[in-house]
């Protein structure tokens, strides 16, 4: 009998560390997606986002016209949006002014949006 309930105590011990295990390599993967660092991400454009990956902008195949690039720049808070232009990596460039401030801006493929002064 104590050899029947050692039997199960160890089975259940197993099962549990087994799934600890697993939930923690779970919680491992989704707190190093929240920052990406790949040179090349997936294609996203999560709404309310700005950048999704400290590489960004991202040279690639655009697939965004110029008034859907307007458009994204100017949900994300940048107004006088001027001389928006495809360049040769493919990214969106474009002069615009965020919260008073006149900045460079850049949309890539993935509408990734990095701004700098």
């Amino acid at each position: 009998m104590t050899r029947t309930f050692n039997s199960i105590f160890v089975s259940v011990l197993l099962a549990s560390g087994l799934a600890a295990g697993s939930a923690l390599a779970q919680s491992n993967a989704t707190s190093s997606s929240l920052t990406n660092t790949s040179s090349n991400p997936p294609a996203i454009a999560t709404p309310g986002v700005e950048s999704q990956t400290l590489a960004a902008p991202v040279p690639g195949a655009n697939s965004f016209t110029q008034s859907q690039a307007r458009e994204r720049l100017e949900a994300h808070g940048y107004s006088s949006v001027t001389d928006l232009k495809l360049d040769d990596e493919q990214i969106w460039r474009a002069k615009a002014v965020k919260n008073g401030a006149s900045v460079n801006v850049a949309l890539d493929y993935q509408g990734n949006i990095v701004a700098k002064p």
